[in-house]
């Protein structure tokens, strides 16, 4: 009898650690989440800004472009450097000081009296944010089981595209009411918050059942044997291809064009292109789910990208009322958030302690295509 006693209370001791990092894993992710949305917040903010930043650093729409841009010129170099140090070195004080270094940008930009330093100053924001989507996705590498990582990836976008809706008609109706300049500084409070959130909140432990090794065994050879696998670059191609026009269109050009088209307030405005971020927020993590349930990451990829192709051209050119707008915008936005199966295979066909270097040679494709789309629409619209 009392042998059996024992080892009931043997079973009920272990469970509760297993439960205890079970929540704990989403405490974790949750704030990798925040940092996410954080970062498509500062990304996507010139879009609810244009007229006032371009009234400030005397700018035409190629100009405006750039400095957007200059956010991903940063991005893209920090990448080659970011998935290796998280894969080497324990990623809380890492992702702490980059929460950081973004709101200090944000604060930079927002004192900004010259193009030089608000070019500087969005570089800084591009350095902090390299980390977010690395981070979020090497914490689901450690804290939770891999049958569970597609799925868990695809809440991803969900976190970064409710990021983009706040930088939307939210961000556009602070814009409204303070200003551009004391709009930024609620953003970098919120980072400087965060980042003493992210640091007081993530231990430096592993659990015990993590696939992943927390000793510091990546070697030069390592990435050289990644950077050599051909399926690493194709899938880099497709993300960059894949995400790039809701960038632009979202992160830029969107809440213009909706202007333009239907003779809106920016608010307004704004909330009609947080249509596409809400289909993507939305659809990531169904499209995951679904390629999880049926082992079909091929399969979605093609479909994400055939109903993101009919999305954007019914939004582009067959805009007829308001509502079509916002539910073509919607299935665009479903349709690209397939792009974050490219980071599963990415994971499932590489070594799972080499994750975030795979997540930043992949995730490189978004920064590189993005850096020359959003100024090349610019100058094409100056051309108009």
């Amino acid at each position: 009898m009392r042998s059996t006693e024992e080892s009931l209370k043997a079973e009920m001791n272990l469970g509760k650690p297993a439960l205890a990092s079970r929540y704990y894993a989403w405490v974790v992710l949750s704030l990798c989440a925040l940092f996410l949305f954080y970062k498509y917040v500062l990304q996507v903010s010139p879009s609810v800004m244009t007229t006032e930043l371009m009234r400030q650093f005397h700018l035409n729409g190629a100009g405006l472009g750039n400095l957007a841009a200059s956010f991903l010129y940063p991005y893209l170099i920090a990448q080659l450097f970011v998935g290796p140090l998280l894969d080497r070195y324990n990623p809380r004080l890492l992702t702490a000081m980059a929460i950081a270094l973004c709101g200090l940008g944000a604060i930079f930009f927002a004192h900004a009296q010259t193009l030089k330093i608000a070019l500087l100053a969005r570089a800084l924001m591009g350095v902090g944010v390299s980390f977010a989507t690395l981070s979020y996705l090497k914490m689901t590498a450690i804290w939770f089981k891999p049958k569970l990582f597609a799925f868990v990836s695809g809440l991803l976008a969900t976190g970064a595209m409710l990021g983009s809706m706040a930088g939307q008609a939210p961000l556009a109706w602070l814009v409204s009411e303070v200003g551009w300049q004391m709009s930024l500084y609620y953003c970098s409070l919120f980072g400087l918050v965060l980042a003493l959130l992210f640091y007081a909140c993530v231990k430096n432990k592993y659990p015990s059942n993590s696939s992943v090794s927390t000793e510091p065994t990546i070697k030069l050879r390592d990435i050289i044997q990644l950077l050599k696998l051909k399926h690493n670059w194709l899938l880099m191609f497709y993300s960059g291809l894949a995400f790039s026009p809701l960038a632009v269109l979202g992160g830029l050009w969107g809440t213009t064009f909706e202007q333009t088209l239907f003779h809106l307030n920016k608010p307004e405005a704004a909330s009609l292109t947080s249509s596409l971020f809400l289909g993507l927020a939305v659809g990531a993590p169904v499209l995951g789910w679904l390629s999880s349930r049926f082992n079909k990451h091929f399969a979605i990829m093609w479909i994400g990208l055939i109903l993101s192709l009919v999305g954007l051209l019914c939004a582009l050119y067959l805009p007829v009322s308001i509502g079509l707008e916002g539910s073509s915008l919607f299935l665009f936005g479903f349709g690209t958030g397939a792009f974050m199966q490219g980071f599963t295979l990415g994971k499932v066909l590489n070594s799972v302690w080499l994750t975030a270097s795979v997540v930043a040679l992949i995730n490189t494709g978004d920064a590189l295509f993005g850096s020359f789309t959003e100024p090349l629409i610019g100058k094409f619209l100056d051309l108009s």
